[in-house]
């Protein structure tokens, strides 16, 4: 093994950053490229990540993997640490593989199932790799598991503490099969298992090869150097925010059973080189699926930061000098056997827009209003008589991102928690017995401002054969996503479901579970666009003039939202 360098050089510095990096993207192609279901083969709704032997902190993570599973497989990796270390967990041997989804130890919602595997050098563990995909379906009283009125986490489906999947390399048998008995489309999931096995194999020969090369004490090194630095420049970049407090609200429609709202009321303080987030005043865990366990709503503090300063080094040390306070009494800090369904997806979100719309009273030029908030989740579940099996179809969705100083927010990105996006229609369709009838950007969604907000998407899903049942778990379709500065709120979230002909609104708007469906039976979707930044009647009326002529918005809202008359040519004659 080569020699350890007496001193790291900038340029090994930066090649090992790069390398690190590169393991970590490498795993999560591979585990995208093996994978069977669409969530994770063609959404990439996954993540992998570098984890430290030694309290399982972050090194590294793929840049194409979800943002809120960066603070989460932090504390779920050391969960596992601490298990083993307090006899909890049997004792890992090189080739083990742990499986994990319990919320409560680390995790997010039961869908999100994790792997950890430790990497030996010289018989000892030098760190842990790690990675989360989301399975279509985890057992529960609804297929995919978004059971919109669950009260307790057994309804939500199979919870599994740190176990060894793999044991020296091999698949247990017993322990897949007591998985298999609990979920559904079950013979489906050796896919899965394979390909998030196969990432963190990947990443370990990867690894090794960085470490034959380099020198173990080197790399070693760099990583704590690398560490230290991202929480340097974070401290740098919170350093030019004006000390003080900075306060928001964002709101949940409701947690499915109790139909009234969620409130997340936030206070930011500024001191020096720190930031302090403080979620008291939030409501009271709550009776439905929207409860958020602490990983979760620590990571969505983290991931929100991550928006506002991208340029700062993915690692644990970028997340030292923000200070989470524990929201204990509170829907933020889930405990046992309180339900959780909606936490990753949808409660994290409006964490991360109560983080935006604090942060950007403190920071106008780098902060945008808020994004459409909302993954979308839409879970169908059915037999296809075609085929003869079972099937389990999650679909998840675009919407639209705030304006901002600069410009509007982007039309149909992806959720603010992650990179994942529509699986393409196509697919859906070659592999369920669906039809999309109409698939198109949802025009007059983006809210006013001097800067718009981007547009979302309008679906609509038709069940071409068999018998289903649907299940929604989606948020924003009680308040639209806030607008910033003047700017106005962004397009609430619809669902309209067609049976027998006759149109059905969810009572919660958003939410709803076990809707039973045949052939004919369709289902529409409109998501939220992005929040507007500035007053709507600075924006240029040019640019109000262009959206018209593209659709985007009509005549009359071009007058009513931006105080903008236009002629019969889709030309503006002034505010």
């Amino acid at each position: 093994m080569p020699a350890s360098r007496a001193k790291l050089d900038a340029i090994t510095l930066s090649v090992l950053q790069a390398a690190l990096q590169q393991v970590c993207d490498e795993m999560d192609l591979t585990f995208s490229r093996a994978a069977f279901s669409p969530v994770i083969a063609e959404a990439n709704d996954r993540s992998d990540g570098i984890y430290s032997a030694l309290d399982g902190s972050l090194i590294a993570q793929g840049s194409q993997g979800l943002p809120v599973f960066v603070g989460v497989m932090q504390y779920s990796t050391r969960t596992v640490i601490e298990m083993i270390a307090d006899g909890r967990c049997l004792p890992p041997e090189p080739g083990d593989i742990y499986i994990v989804n319990d919320p409560y130890l680390g995790g997010t919602h039961l869908m999100d199932v994790r792997f950890a595997m430790p990497v030996y050098r010289g018989g000892k563990i030098f760190c842990w790799l790690s990675n989360t995909g989301h399975w279509p379906d985890i057992g529960g009283s609804v297929p995919g598991g978004f059971s919109a009125s669950a009260t307790a986490v057994e309804q939500e489906g199979l919870r599994l503490p740190p176990v060894k999947l793999f044991k020296k390399g091999v698949l247990d048998p017993e322990i897949y099969a007591i998985i298999c008995s609990n979920i559904r489309v079950a013979d489906q999931r050796i896919g899965d298992i394979r390909a998030q096995a196969a990432a963190l194999l990947i990443g370990q020969d990867r690894l090794d090869e960085i470490l034959d090369r380099y020198g173990d004490e080197t790399v070693v090194e760099a990583i704590a150097e690398l560490r230290r630095r991202a929480a340097e420049q974070m401290r740098a970049n919170i350093s030019a925010i004006p000390d003080g407090t900075y306060h928001s609200k964002a709101f949940v429609d409701s947690d499915g059973v109790v139909n009234e709202p969620l409130t997340i009321a936030l206070a930011v303080e500024k001191q020096g080189d720190t930031l302090t987030f403080d979620f008291t005043g939030s409501s009271k865990p709550c009776t439905g699926p929207m409860n958020s366990v602490l990983a979760t709503t620590l990571s969505s503090v983290y991931l929100a930061m991550r928006h506002i300063f991208p340029d700062v080094p993915i690692s644990a040390g970028a997340f030292e000098p923000l200070i989470v306070k524990r929201p204990e009494g509170t829907f933020l800090d889930a405990r046992y056997p309180r339900p959780v369904s909606g936490c990753a997806a949808e409660v994290s979100q409006r964490i991360a827009e109560a983080v935006f719309a604090a942060m950007v009273q403190a920071l106008p030029d780098r902060v945008t209003a808020a994004p459409a908030g909302s993954s979308g989740n839409f879970a169908l579940g059915g037999n296809d008589p075609a085929r003869d099996r079972d099937y389990v179809m999650y679909q998840i969705s675009g919407g639209g991102y705030g304006g901002n100083a600069g410009h509007d927010g982007l039309t149909n990105g992806c959720s603010t928690i992650g990179i994942s996006k529509s699986p393409p229609v196509e697919i859906m369709e070659q592999a369920f017995p669906v039809l999309y009838r109409h698939y198109a950007l949802r025009e007059g969604s983006g809210g006013a401002g001097r800067h718009r907000g981007g547009f979302g998407l309008a679906y609509e899903v038709e069940i071409l054969r068999g018998d289903a049942r649907a299940s929604f778990v989606m948020d924003h379709g009680r308040f639209g996503p806030q607008g910033a500065l003047g700017g106005k709120d962004g397009a609430v979230n619809t669902v309209t479901v067609f049976r027998n002909g006759e149109a059905h609104v969810p009572p919660h708007l958003s939410k709803e579970q076990d809707i039973a469906l045949k052939a004919g039976d369709r289902v529409r979707v409109g998501t939220p666009g992005g929040g507007g930044y500035g007053d709507p009647l600075l924006r240029d009326p040019e640019l109000v003039a262009q959206d018209v002529r593209l659709g985007y918005y009509t005549a009359e809202q071009a007058r009513d939202m931006f105080g903008v008359v236009m002629d019969d040519q889709s030309k503006s004659l002034g505010s």
